[in-house]
């Protein structure tokens, strides 16, 4: 049967979106620790889903989740499915690694969200540019607290076209264990604030003299403080192939730069999801971190 094309385009921009995602959730979610180091590469299969928000202070979750191919590279430089989607690494000591990282976030559709119904749609972001991080303690041998300084550009991405929608950087602390309280699980945890230019403001909160409505009214975002994220992530090896990993992440936007916009809906958001990672295919060359 052949889809409309809207829906055909839909339906292809989030199997792409799911791959990039399920490729920066699950990886960097599973990693356990090795002594021996981890395989230079990896493939396998990631499925998973989640209870996510529809964007920073919607008041709407919907569930997202599909399985697709994944794989994972750890080169010197170039690294992909560790940390992030893909990332060139320039730098790495005991302390300090500086490196060129990506992130994403899913698409929303407009007509099943009520504040920003009859507009467009939120494609998926992806977001591009430099980060370092600082270690800043060890606090046992499997644990380190670390600081993450990323500056990046975001854009939106449909099947079709890419727009640039700003800067954003979210600096972090971060607490990581390799093996929590004993149980091999990998936990991560780290908190910290968003500030964006006002592309990035714009496109979540702006409402243009088009979409106004009844209790919609005009509105010009500004630049600045777009919210703060708690984020919980945990993972354990159930088979020497197959990981599953989890996580929580806590939106916090009150004194948010565009809280007097319509599409402002929450001060806290809640989103939560869950997977699986079969690995299939491994390289026999072990490299370290």
């Amino acid at each position: 049967m052949l889809l409309p094309f809207n829906k055909a385009k839909t339906a292809a921009r989030t199997c792409v979106i799911t791959l990039i995602v399920a490729i920066a959730a699950g990886t960097a979610a599973a990693q356990d620790s090795e002594p021996n180091g981890k395989p230079l590469w990896e493939l396998g299969v990631a499925g998973g889903g989640g209870y996510l928000p529809d964007y920073p202070a919607s008041d709407e979750n919907h569930f997202k989740g599909l399985a697709l191919p994944y794989a994972v590279y750890r080169g010197e430089i170039l690294r992909a499915g560790d940390k992030g989607i893909v990332r060139g690494r320039f730098l790495k000591s005991e302390r300090f690694e500086f490196d060129l990282s990506a992130d994403g976030s899913f698409s929303a559709d407009s007509d099943d969200n009520d504040a920003r119904e009859g507009m467009d749609d939120l494609d998926f972001l992806l977001e591009v540019g430099p980060r370092l991080q600082v270690i800043l303690a060890r606090a046992a041998k499997d644990a380190k607290v670390e600081l993450e300084l990323p500056v990046r550009a975001a854009f939106s991405v449909d099947f079709f076209e890419v727009k640039y929608r700003g800067v954003v950087t979210h600096p972090k602390i971060s607490y990581q264990h390799n093996n929590f309280l004993g149980t091999k699980v990998r936990l991560k945890l780290s908190a910290g604030p968003i500030f964006a230019t006002e592309e990035l403001h714009d496109y979540f909160y702006e409402v243009n003299p088009n979409d106004v409505r009844a209790g919609r009214p005009l509105f010009d975002s500004d630049p600045g403080y777009l919210g703060s994220e708690l984020q919980l992530g945990l993972s354990r090896s159930i088979t020497e192939n197959i990981r599953v990993f989890g996580g929580v992440q806590v939106g916090y936007f009150e004194g948010a730069a565009n809280e007097d916009s319509p599409l402002f809906r929450d001060d806290l958001t809640v989103g939560a999801g869950i997977g699986l990672i079969w690995t299939f295919f491994q390289s026999k060359q072990l490299v370290k971190e």
